[in-house]
């Protein structure tokens, strides 16, 4: 049971911690009372175009998110991430509810220290699970043996994972037929424009996007987001139907440009997630 605990624990994790800020919580969007501009037409497209673009150049930003995964898990996350040149940064996720909550409660902390580099990302255990992984306190999942999770459907996981950054979310609100402005609004005291839409996975040309979505289990989703007056996204607000349940997620974001640093843990204090996969429980007599 041991060794099944910890296997499981890595694979709610493996998940969990991906997907932090790529599928997320919120609210379908607000009703239009007919005032609103709409179609992703003209003005529009160059507006979340210029999000798109900003966001992305700005290279790193401050980011507190909440996340619910069905049964499965609800978090919320901080921290900073970086997206130039590979994905790095460190988040501080607090799992508060669900199935992965009460298992990391059961092994010690709900707590970890997740810290994301260009090739794996890797999470900081508590000291009761380490003792049944020989004393390593992290563990790394490397992205591109994540596909493991989804018995080798999850091929798109590492692009997921290293594609999780601000202008993602715009991007994926351009592939949205029905886009439009719902209007000027104040997010955290900083003024902004909201932006709302549906999106179909078929809808959707970019390759690596489709086929996140489509791993996930994703046929459609709904996407709103804000962007302040220097085209930087603020907020995004995510619901989407997958194979897991309802995921939902509300994220912020501040401090663009901000300092990213995120150091790989000693190789002696570190067990790969792989090998849990490969674990297998001892025998009973």
């Amino acid at each position: 049971m041991q060794g099944t605990t910890v296997r499981r624990t890595g694979l709610g994790l493996a998940v969990a911690t991906a997907l932090t800020g790529l599928l997320g919580a919120c609210t379908s969007p607000a009703p239009s009372d007919g005032s609103g501009e709409r179609g992703p037409e003209g003005r529009y497209l160059t507006a979340l175009r210029s999000a798109e673009r900003a966001t992305e150049r700005a290279g790193s930003a401050r980011v507190e998110s909440t996340t619910a995964m069905g049964s499965l898990m609800s978090m919320r996350a901080d921290g900073a991430l970086g997206w130039d040149g590979g994905m790095t940064g460190t988040l501080t996720i607090t799992y508060t509810g669900g199935t992965v909550a009460d298992t990391m409660r059961r092994l010690g902390s709900a707590s970890i220290q997740a810290r994301y580099l260009p090739d794996a990302y890797y999470a900081r255990m508590s000291e009761k699970f380490a003792e049944r992984t020989g004393g390593k306190r992290w563990i790394r999942y490397a992205y591109e043996d994540l596909e493991a999770l989804t018995g080798g459907s999850g091929a798109h996981f590492g692009d997921q994972m290293r594609g999780t950054t601000p202008d993602q979310s715009v991007k994926l609100l351009l592939a949205s037929r029905d886009v439009r402005k719902v209007g000027r609004e104040t997010v955290r005291g900083r003024a902004a424009t909201h932006w709302s839409g549906t999106v179909d996975a078929d809808d959707v040309t970019d390759a690596g996007l489709r086929g996140q979505l489509t791993d996930a289990g994703v046929t459609s989703e709904t996407l709103d987001v804000w962007v302040d007056g220097r085209d930087l996204l603020v907020k995004k607000v995510e619901k989407a139907r997958t194979a897991t349940g309802v995921t939902t997620q509300t994220a912020y974001y501040t401090d663009y440009g901000v300092p990213v640093r995120a150091q790989r843990p000693p190789r002696a204090d570190t067990g790969d997630f792989e090998d849990l996969l490969r674990e297998r429980p001892p025998s009973t007599p």
